[in-house]
This record gives structure tokens, sequence and C-alpha cells, in this order.
């Protein structure tokens, strides 16, 4: 079977699609046709090919679109306040509670928990603030279990006005930060007094959050919540990348230290987690979530 070379590829030729013979008796002069038009008939067949293979190859060399890095942001603090609609007695919570110390210059008690690893300020009026949680779900688990605690010293506690205040957020960039250049250019949003304060305090209006932009690279973030906190960190980074730099030795040595302290701190609190937990406060709040409708509420637990 013979094949033919074609623009659309290869077919096979078949006795369907052969030329029709008029004249029989004249087969033996079959082979009398011109050399000049066999050469016209298969230069035409080529000459697609011939003009593909002559068109030199153009190379198109198109730059990568470069996604910008994924940076991770760490939530340090998670701060909120809720109201426990009564009066609290502090000098009797400093007598009978635990993990508490009474601050009577302040006004205040705060109370301490192990999980989540929380501080809250506890005043007489019953407005009690909630530090030191890294999301806002463990703030709120924080939060209730402070109100049981209270509850459970014989006070009429009814979780209300529960709200998250303020997200202190870190995130370093992967490279050094021009803040004076910076500051400059940005100087409707942006404040930088190097004698008051070593990095550049940029102010958004929306997300509302508020920025400390240091030359190492680090990014401090203050916002009502975490997706303002991620918002800002979105915000901010086309910003910085116009102005961004090598990192000196100095910058490297400063970030390494600072790395190996948030390292070391972290370590040291997962140690005093892994401690033998304290029998007769744990004891206190362990069956917080399962009495939650022992005592009669309004339904403001929810």
């Amino acid at each position: 079977m013979a094949t033919a070379i074609q623009e659309n590829g290869m077919k096979p030729l078949t006795n369907k699609s052969l030329n029709h013979v008029n004249d029989v008796n004249n087969l033996d002069n079959a082979n009398s046709c011109t050399e000049e038009k066999d050469n016209r008939l298969f230069d035409g067949q080529l000459q697609p090919y011939v003009d593909h293979a002559e068109k030199p190859h153009e190379e198109t060399h198109e730059e990568p679109h470069e996604e910008p890095p994924e940076l991770d942001i760490v939530i340090n603090n998670v701060v909120c306040s809720f109201s426990v609609r009564c009066h609290l007695n502090l000098r009797e919570i400093a007598l009978n509670g635990s993990n508490v110390e009474y601050r009577r210059e302040n006004g205040m008690i705060t109370m301490k928990l192990r999980r989540p690893y929380t501080t809250a300020s506890i005043w007489s009026s019953g407005k009690v603030t909630c530090t030191g949680a890294t999301s806002e779900v463990q703030a709120k688990i924080a939060a209730r279990r402070f109100a049981r605690s209270l509850q459970k010293l014989g006070f009429k506690v009814r979780f209300n006005n529960y709200r998250v205040v303020n997200v202190l957020g870190t995130c370093s960039m992967p490279f050094a930060i021009k803040i004076t250049s910076f500051s400059v250019h940005h100087k409707e949003n942006a404040d930088y007094e190097p004698e008051l304060h070593p990095g550049v305090t940029y102010k958004l209006k929306e997300p509302k959050a508020t920025l400390k932009i240091f030359s190492t690279g680090s990014v401090t973030v203050t916002a009502p919540n975490v997706a303002a906190v991620q918002a800002a960190i979105e915000h901010i980074y086309p910003l910085v990348y116009e102005f961004r730099k090598e990192r000196t030795p100095e910058d490297e040595l400063a970030f390494t230290t600072k790395k190996r302290k948030l390292g070391l701190n972290k370590r040291k609190r997962d140690e005093f987690l892994e401690d033998e937990p304290d029998l007769s406060y744990e004891s206190m709040i362990s069956d917080a979530e399962d009495t939650l409708n022992e005592v009669e509420t309004d339904g403001s637990w929810d």
C-alpha cells in the first residue's frame, strides 16, 4: 500500500483513490510522462513541508508569571472581653480562687489558665479581659472557662457581651526593607521617627489596622480581628516590595536572634504545658463544657 504526503498529514492510498485509466492498451506508455511534470507534481506536494522546514523556529521567551511567595502570619495574641453581669467580690475571689493574684493598687484580679494558656483581668464591676490566646477560637474557650470558674465560686455569672477587641500578628518578609525611602514615598500614611521607634508606623483605614515595619523585613500588625490582619499583610506586601533590598549581616543577625528568641519562648511554653497539671485547679474547670446548663441562665452562654 502506498502513502502520499499531504498538508494535513499521512493518508493511505487505496484502490478507490487511484486515477482511472481509460485506455488499457496504452499502459506501456504510462511511464512516458515528462520528468518536468513529475517534478512539478512532486514539488507541489512537498512545498508546504519545505517552506515549513525553511522557516526558522521562533523561540518565544515568555517571562514566567511570578506569583507572590506564601507568607506565614503568626498570631501572637488575641485580646477579648466580656461581662458577667454581676458584682464580683475581689477579696473573696483572691481567698478562694486558684491561680489568682490580687492587685489592690489596680483594683483588679488576674487569673490564669493553663489550657489554653491565657490570663484574665477581672474587675469588681464584672468586666473581664482575656489575653494570651493564639486564635479566636481559643480566646472564646478561655473566656467561657474563666466565666465558669467565677460561677463555681458562687457568683451569679452570665456570659454576655463577648467580643474580640484586638489581634496581634507578625510576619517576616523574605527581604529587607528600605524603611526611610518607604516612609518618604508613603508619608501620608507612614510615620517614621527613628529617635523614638526603630520601625515605620503605617496606618490603614480599610481594613482598619496599624503596622510596624522594620528594616529587617519584620512586620507587626495590630487589627480588630484575624481576617483584618491577613488583609493588611496582603495590602502592604506590594508596597514594601518596591523598596526591598538584600539583608545586611547586621540584619541577618538581628533576624536570626529574634527567631531564636521566639523559638525559645515557644519551647518554654510547651514544656510548661507538658508539666503535671494543677489538679485542684483543673478539677474546677474540667467539667465546664459538660455542666453548662447546670445553673439556670438566660441563654446568653451561647
